[in-house]
């Protein structure tokens, strides 16, 4: 995992946020529509935790873990700044496979938007899921970030040279059978893993989580800056926005999302 850590060293997530602010704001949406009332929540994978300060702010017990140390300090530091620090339970840089920090059934909720995309083997992704199962209490709600196959087949299509290797009909095929994507370029997003969107559901169903919803996070990303400069030069940005939360849960449009977002709860 030390090329993720890596590249994510040298990554602005915080910022990514902000310029893809339909995402955070789609997933957000959701995210409050399905939370418990109250009680404690694990964000695994927070990176510099934006959503863990939302948490905070509405009141929640908030655990930070993410693989990346650097963005551990991040989340404290922010916490800090914006006074929530008593809000926040612990900040811990641990693999989302290995949660040794944390208690079994310990959160009402957890939030892991991230770690699915990076890994690789299915043992991995197996045992990531597991632990999400452990340490969340019986009919707990999670919500999981994954990145499906299908979008990316389609940016590496519109945009060959930015996702090499797949600048190739024959690497494109290839990562349609496996998921997996290594950049070919150093410095770049890596070591990731795609999901079939119609495997997703099952897989989280396997490891003892009934589905809820599943949404795509931000279908909004197909707009061009230019497109993006209209609508809000129209003053119509935020009915954009509104439209894409109401269609975000369309399954005919999850494959245009680059990130999805399922909602499950935990089988007694």
């Amino acid at each position: 995992m030390n090329r993720v850590v890596n590249y994510y060293n040298q990554f602005d997530e915080w910022g990514r946020l902000d310029r893809e602010p339909i995402e955070f704001k789609v997933n957000w949406h959701y995210i409050n529509r399905y939370l418990p009332a109250g009680g404690r929540i694990l964000d695994n994978g927070a990176g510099p935790g934006k959503y863990s300060m939302k948490l905070a702010e509405k009141g929640f017990r908030v655990t930070v873990t993410d693989l990346t140390p650097r963005f551990v300090r991040m989340a404290e530091e922010r916490a800090e700044e914006l006074g929530l620090r008593t809000q926040f339970d612990g900040f811990y840089a641990a693999d989302a496979r290995w949660l040794s920090e944390l208690d079994d059934h310990q959160f009402d909720a957890v939030l892991m938007l991230g770690p699915m995309y990076h890994l690789q083997e299915e043992p991995d992704r197996i045992q990531a899921v597991k632990e999400l199962y452990r340490v969340t209490k019986a009919e707990g709600i999670v919500f999981v970030a994954f990145m499906p196959r299908q979008r990316h087949m389609l940016s590496s299509l519109l945009a060959p040279e930015n996702w090499k290797p797949n600048h190739s009909s024959h690497k494109i095929k290839e990562f349609m059978q496996t998921g997996c994507f290594n950049h070919e370029d150093a410095g770049r997003f890596t070591g990731a893993y795609y999901f079939n969107i119609e495997e997703i559901q099952p897989f989280m169903e396997r490891q003892g989580f009934e589905p809820l919803a599943l949404i795509g996070s931000n279908v909004g990303t197909f707009l061009s800056g230019e497109a993006l400069t209209y609508w809000r030069d129209k003053g119509e940005e935020e009915k954009i926005t509104d439209l894409l939360i109401d269609k975000a849960s369309d399954p005919y449009l999850l494959g245009a999302s680059s990130h999805l977002l399922y909602i499950g709860k935990k089988k007694l």
